[in-house]
């Protein structure tokens, strides 16, 4: 079993959640006691939020840098970033790390081609939704059409991530606001919802939506499993 490295605290209780998902998985399939063999790093997330929200990506690139030849020293054998936004600096860490990086967007387009979805909504930070790195990478390798909500509509997603999710808040309005979004959408041909930061997960489950969910922290908790196995 190769052992996992992670970087998380992006919020913690989305590292939380990366963490119970990949060892769920991993006694799902090899029975017993077994867990998966990880080690994770946890950056203050207050740090990050400042340096997103003041467009310092250099910076924040040089952080998660950091993060990742930290858990590599400590015997990682291949990264995962637990987070969508900070996949903005992905770059940054391939270049650096001497073990491969698993990159959030592969695993989560790997089961929309499997699903038959090629146009498809995204929820995310406004990071994510408006720049060109997840995007970009979705439809240039994958060949998949990526759809964001309405400006007005993503401001309030972003909203929610920031001031409710990130402090384990989740209130029964913000998840309307969210399936009303998502519904618009669909009006839009989408065959499916990225649930692409990974606190969405938090509020919208596949329950609460008509149209297909897919759960990256979910797909990419699973990709680390297959992984490590392999």
């Amino acid at each position: 079993m190769k052992t996992i490295g992670l970087i998380g605290g992006m919020s913690w209780e989305s590292s939380a959640e990366y963490y119970r998902l990949i060892n769920v998985d991993m006694k799902s399939r090899l029975g017993g006691h077994h867990n998966a063999r990880s080690v994770m790093v946890t950056v203050s997330f207050e740090e990050i939020k400042t340096l997103q929200h003041a467009q310092r990506w250099d910076e924040l690139g040089e952080h998660m840098t950091q993060a990742a030849l930290q858990v590599q020293t400590a015997g990682a054998e291949f990264v995962l970033l637990c987070t969508n936004t900070m996949h903005r600096v992905a770059p940054a860490l391939e270049a650096a790390l001497d073990v491969p990086l698993l990159h959030i967007v592969d695993p989560t387009a790997q089961a929309l081609r499997d699903a038959g979805v090629r146009r498809v909504g995204l929820l995310g930070t406004a990071f994510t939704m408006e720049q060109d790195f997840y995007r970009g990478r979705m439809q240039e390798r994958h060949g998949i059409e990526v759809v964001v909500p309405q400006a007005q509509e993503r401001a309030l997603v972003h909203q929610v991530i920031y001031d409710e999710l990130c402090h384990g808040i989740v209130r029964d309005a913000s998840r309307d606001a969210y399936r009303l979004i998502i519904d618009n959408m669909r009006a839009q041909g989408v065959g499916g919802v990225i649930l692409g930061c990974t606190e969405i997960a938090l509020l919208i489950s596949q329950e609460d939506v008509t149209l297909p969910v897919f759960d990256t922290t979910a797909l990419h908790a699973q990709a680390a499993v297959t992984r490590a196995l392999e």
